[in-house]
């Protein structure tokens, strides 16, 4: 008999998932039955499989059974629709997970059901970025992107080692489906697809700021039901990346991630001189220079910059000048503002150097002397013009 509904219910009490998780889409007079995962199969599951939502495509074979197999996407409902089984929901499923859910599902139709699964497309990763970055919020790291078909032979070397016993092996890096991950382009890829990761997380969110501590990078994910459901958590020291070059510590992220930057009490000017020789954060940065300067207005300096080399670029001062007038506004709300005076061989990250963020305002104010002279000119001005307009008047007198 045809059923028109399977339910998912059943795999959630064999699999030990939580209800929550796997919502059942209940037959109207009988449910499925499916056995509870052995150790072998359960091992199979690790930590960081990534876990099917809404958007993913899906290549699903019964072997030697072309017309039980096919290409199917998630639905918004989190449902696939297949031949026989009608409609399932698998949202919040691993691949694995669903594999051996499908084999039961399979096995009133077909006698020892083999089932291979290989995604072809993965829905955009939407990751949250917290802590000591420049812009935090809500990101998608990528697109809706399809992977690329492989060769038969590719195809059928991938679905052996899928089916394999202990193929699935644990690690943050590793890939869905049991794929091998190369490094290329800023992030992880097999099969000509990128997957991002930690570092475009980071640039995603405008890069670093001078307190950023990269060494202290938290990265929050959603568990798999079968391994408890909840959430766990790493901690990565990602300033070995740009320092060292240890890709260890830039994981792949997975949609849902939360990744949080710690903040260091102290301007960590040499990680931020590091990190500007890269593409983690923008190279240069914008400030405005305004008051007793050459060229007051706009500076374009390099990540890293201090104050005295703003009033540089900005043509240094004039001859006669006042203290200098420094203003952050920071992302709590508050005002940092400082008046000193102004010595061109502070050190950098000195209280009268400070290492600049992009839209600090650097004032050099006006001197007694400078302030005299300038009253002087607004008074006199007035007089001066009279004076000139009457000399000309009385020029081209006969």
């Amino acid at each position: 008999m045809i059923r028109p509904w399977l339910s998912i219910g059943a795999l959630a009490a064999s699999l030990v998932l939580t209800p929550l998780s796997l919502r059942a889409q209940p037959a109207p007079s009988e449910t499925s039955q499916a056995p509870s995962l052995t150790s072998e199969e359960r091992s199979r599951v690790t930590f960081d499989a990534y876990i099917l939502g809404p958007g993913d495509g899906l290549d699903i074979e019964l072997l030697d059974l072309p017309e039980l197999s096919g290409r199917v996407n998630i639905g918004p409902d989190g449902t696939i629709y297949l031949p026989r089984l009608r409609a399932l929901y698998v949202e919040g499923l691993t691949i694995e997970e669903l594999r051996l859910f499908l084999t039961e599902q399979f096995r009133p139709y077909v006698r020892d059901p083999e089932v291979y699964i290989r995604p072809v497309r993965y829905r955009p990763i939407r990751v949250y970025v917290g802590g000591e970055v420049k812009r935090p919020g809500y990101y998608s790291l990528s697109g809706d992107k399809e992977l690329q078909r492989l060769s038969e032979s590719a195809e059928q070397t991938t679905l052996d080692g899928l089916s394999a016993p202990g193929t699935s092996r644990g690690g943050l890096n590793q890939l869905p489906g049991g794929a091998t991950a190369t490094t290329g382009g800023g992030g992880l890829s097999t099969f000509g697809l990128q997957f991002p990761t930690v570092f475009d997380a980071i640039r995603a969110a405008q890069g670093i700021t001078p307190f950023t501590d990269l060494s202290k990078v938290q990265v929050t994910r959603r568990q798999a039901a079968s391994s408890g459901g909840g959430r766990i958590r790493t901690n990565l020291n990602f300033l070995s990346l740009i320092t060292t070059g240890d890709e260890s510590q830039n994981i792949r992220l997975f949609d849902g991630d939360v990744v949080s930057v710690a903040k260091s009490p102290e301007v960590l000017r040499e990680q931020l001189l590091k990190a500007g020789q890269t593409n983690l954060t923008p190279q240069f940065m914008q400030v405005y220079v305004s008051g007793r300067v050459r060229n007051p207005g706009a500076v374009t300096l390099p990540q890293g910059s201090s104050l005295v080399q703003a009033i540089d670029l900005a043509g240094g001062t004039k001859l006669l000048h006042g203290k200098v007038e420094f203003i952050r506004f920071t992302r709590e709300g508050e005002i940092d503002r400082r008046i000193f005076g102004f010595k061109s061989d502070a050190p950098a990250d000195d209280y009268r150097n400070p290492v600049l963020m992009a839209g600090d305002v650097v004032r050099l104010r006006e001197s007694i002397a400078s302030a005299g002279i300038e009253v002087l000119n607004e008074i006199t001005a007035p007089a001066v013009g009279l004076y000139s307009v009457y000399s000309i008047y009385r020029d081209v007198q006969p």
